[in-house]
């Protein structure tokens, strides 16, 4: 099989050495062009791959961020609209807000009304809010205490309930019933 060859070889000199030197210069071209461009086009495609997970990180953080900017924005809307709407634009608002519907609720709701006191907290600087409060002694059953309780809960005035105590009198006399209550109303910029 070696003579075969070798005549082979000898035969037909020119398309064997025309062979090996496009063989050797295929294998030199996948070396030197073909894997280099192999291993770049991988590099590439994790690069974009990459860059895609960064995109949609970046895209993700994009829709927190304008979901924070559109809830902030609500929420100053929102807080915008109690300042102006539900709280008692100076302390005049708000003793009227409290002086004649505090009674009245007590009245409609057979609670006997005893006495009141109001007291002013001095603001903090640079403060937005004033608070009043209001200190208030009624004497009542329990049924129309409870019934009380729950119309001041109810009304739209902004009025917080913040301490109840109850005393029982001797015998089967009425309950007295102390009452702290607090209201805000907006302060004018220079603290007044």
């Amino acid at each position: 099989m070696r003579k075969l060859l070798n005549r082979v070889v000898a035969e037909h000199r020119t398309l064997v050495v025309t062979l090996a030197t496009v063989l050797a210069v295929n294998v030199a071209a996948y070396a030197i062009v073909v894997r280099p461009l192999g291993a770049k086009s991988a590099g590439a495609a994790d690069r974009a791959a990459t860059a895609a997970a960064a995109l949609a990180a970046a895209e993700r953080e994009l829709e927190m961020a304008q979901a924070l900017v559109a809830g902030k924005t609500q929420a100053d809307e929102e807080l915008s609209a109690f300042y102006e709407k539900v709280l008692p634009s100076d302390l005049a608002a708000a003793r009227r807000l409290t002086y004649a519907s505090l009674p009245a609720l007590a009245r409609r709701t057979n609670v006997k009304y005893e006495e009141r006191r109001t007291e002013i907290e001095d603001p903090e600087k640079d403060a937005r809010l004033g608070h009043l409060r209001i200190r208030m002694v009624l004497q009542s059953d329990y049924e129309n205490f409870r019934e009380f309780i729950y119309q001041l809960e109810s009304t739209p005035e902004f009025v917080i309930l913040d301490d109840v105590t109850l005393a029982e009198s001797e015998g089967s006399g009425p309950l007295t019933i102390t009452l702290n209550l607090s209201t805000y109303f907006r302060l004018k910029p220079n603290g007044t």
